[in-house]
């Protein structure tokens, strides 16, 4: 599966904390970030990261055109809800795109932990689903 992670700064420690607890699960899937993330996840872990951009410098714009052609799997974004985002017009776009592929975005570490449990599980009737019924 295709996986990406994406963590705004006062969500990153939490980001690198949460990844590093469930590396075991995260290996042997296909995994990308927004930069700095992706050099703090790699840091701590043995996990090997595609890196796009900064988010802000166009990142969540580089995942979002995976999700727009339907290559990513899902996507853990911790969002900072109490700080304004000058790229939330780009956040925005990607949560829509997500929504119109039917792509599982997890924003907190509560749902991100219910969706990675399903990973864990083997349960990827999410995205057979979304293949099965999706219109053309």
């Amino acid at each position: 599966m295709n996986i990406a992670f994406i963590a705004h700064d006062r969500k990153k420690d939490e980001m690198v904390n949460f990844v590093t607890a469930y590396e075991p699960v995260f290996e042997g899937h296909t995994l990308y970030s927004t930069g700095t993330t992706g050099t703090r996840i790699m840091e701590q872990t043995s996990l090997s990261i595609n890196r796009f951009m900064s988010g802000p410098l166009g990142g969540d714009q580089q995942i979002g055109a995976l999700v727009a052609t339907n290559e990513m799997d899902l996507i853990i974004f911790l969002r900072d809800p109490l700080m304004a985002q000058p790229h939330e017009p780009d956040i925005i776009a990607l949560l829509r795109l997500c929504d119109v592929q039917g792509i599982p975005v997890a924003t907190n570490v509560a749902t991100a932990e219910l969706l990675v449990k399903a990973l864990q599980r083997g349960d990827f009737a999410w995205r057979e689903l979304v293949h099965k019924y999706k219109p053309e």
